[in-house]
């Protein structure tokens, strides 16, 4: 099968955040598979030239239509393994210090990602692959199911191409004006409230929803969750309901060999599942690195996340103060974002001197030192598409409390409904009183050293591979074109 992903990131090249962990990743996974071509297309940010070492240019500048004038573009490319990966270049849209904005978004992102959705169509002609399944990542690469319908059907390269498009995050959506629309090269024809028109503006994502053959998104549950209503369907639960028969929900995984505490070089001691001891040396070691108090006795409850309302942290931040005053726990916060957050994250630090420490910088040893070194993993998110600290948490032994949502849901299992066969603890709303009944909970089990000790095995034990989810990918590209 050939096999064609389009994003607007992916590691090792470029990130914001966890869409680019899981496009690099299934791209690489993909790959492994003998049998498949798989072909990645990015844009070549500023930031791409630091990091795609090697990426040459290939063949000439070519032209990608927009609106009635043409744009000159070429492409560059290297590997990532066995995937071939493409970078369209043009200095205009992607030459820029940020990737979507410095501060706040650039106000020319529909432009730009509208050129770079056609930009992949145009490309897939230049170097002559022959796609089966285009998957697309995300709003910004929304439009270009919606191109391929309408601009390329007698095209013998793309004509028998169908399309996946994977909805990482229905929170962001790519709405622009409708003043905007024309750039897109779309006739006016398609701004309807059954195609691309959002509320008066137009939706990249929408479209995408509309046109792509299937849809699918990051857990079965967040697949449930943004057909319900308005609270996580964000307004197109509607287009979402009605194409529930195309809508499919895979999990995410997570790298094994960069989430591994039996050989993370980043921790102060190894361990697995039945040799659990070096975890006590990862714990003391955080707690000393961490200004905490180095007591193997009081839980230390870690969060390694963006400092968002989303995340649930502001409520996790008012049921934590009492437990802090009377020292039956520590707690250790790696992340950024909303400034009131981060206030409040500081000034519990200051009250809480030795059990309280905040790092707002991005810390990838530090985050590897939480995983391994925390009993609690905290996530109480309000909603999680899938989430991947969880089943970081987990693969380190450290217990996840989380809120009964999306891909929380479907990796973590209930302590209070399954016993010592479960992985962690549940809020079943973001309340203070059912994170605050979550975490005494777990403080309990804490105090019975068996029952603590198998949820952490439990835990250990678990699968958060990419190739169980890349077996369901490809079933479901073999749906699409059988």
């Amino acid at each position: 099968m050939n096999i064609v992903l389009a994003a607007s990131e992916a590691v090792p090249f470029c990130k914001t955040g966890g869409l680019a962990d899981v496009v690099g990743a299934l791209a690489r996974e993909l790959s492994s598979f003998k049998e498949h071509r798989v072909v990645l297309f990015l844009p070549k940010y500023k930031e791409v030239s630091d990091s795609a070492d090697g990426a040459q240019p290939f063949q000439a500048e070519f032209s990608v239509p927009m609106a009635g004038r043409q744009e000159q573009t070429r492409l560059y490319k290297t590997h990532l393994d066995n995937a071939a990966v493409y970078f369209v270049e043009n200095a205009k849209f992607f030459d820029r210090a940020g990737l979507y904005g410095e501060s706040g978004d650039y106000p020319d992102n529909d432009e730009r990602y509208a050129f770079f959705s056609r930009a992949i169509l145009e490309a897939l002609k230049l170097i002559r692959f022959q796609p089966d399944i285009i998957h697309c990542h995300d709003w910004q690469t929304g439009l270009t199911p919606a191109y391929l319908k309408r601009f390329y059907k007698k095209d013998s390269i793309l004509n028998a191409a169908a399309t996946l498009l994977t909805v990482h995050n229905m929170a962001y959506q790519g709405v622009f004006r409708r003043e905007r629309f024309p750039l897109t090269g779309f006739d006016w024809s398609e701004f309807t409230p059954e195609k691309m028109e959002f509320y008066g503006g137009f939706s990249f994502l929408k479209s995408g929803l509309v046109y792509a053959d299937k849809i699918s998104t990051v857990s079965p549950t967040y697949a449930r969750e943004i057909q319900a209503g308005p609270e996580k369907g964000c307004g197109l639960e509607g287009v979402l309901k009605s194409r529930s028969a195309d809508l499919r929900g895979i999990l995410n995984g997570i790298d094994l060999d960069i989430w591994n505490p039996g050989a993370d070089k980043h921790l102060a001691k190894n361990y697995a599942a039945e040799t659990l001891d070096g975890k006590k040396s990862c714990k003391q070691f955080l707690q000393k690195m961490c200004w905490l108090k180095e007591d193997p006795d009081v839980p230390l409850a870690g969060v390694v996340s963006r400092l968002d309302p989303q995340k649930g942290l502001d409520v996790a931040a008012s049921v934590m103060g009492p437990m802090l005053e009377q020292n039956r726990l520590q707690w250790v916060v790696l992340g950024q974002g909303h400034d009131d957050l981060e206030k409040q994250f500081r000034d519990l630090a200051r009250k809480f001197p030795g059990r309280v420490w905040v790092n707002d910088d991005f810390n990838d040893p530090l985050a590897h030192h939480i995983y391994a070194g925390a009993d609690l993993f905290l996530m109480p998110s309000r909603f999680e598409p899938c989430g991947l600290g969880q089943m970081i948490a987990m693969r380190y032994g450290t217990v996840p409390v989380v809120a009964r949502t999306g891909g929380l849901a479907d990796t973590v299992t209930d302590f209070l409904q399954l016993g010592n066969r479960a992985t962690g603890f549940f809020a079943e709303a973001v309340s203070a009183a059912d994170l605050e009944h979550a975490l005494e909970s777990a403080l309990e089990a804490y105090r019975q050293p068996d029952h603590w000790k198998q949820l952490m095995q439990n835990g250990m034990r678990g699968d958060y591979s990419w190739r169980n989810s890349v077996g369901k990918y490809l079933e479901l590209y073999a749906e699409i074109k059988p």
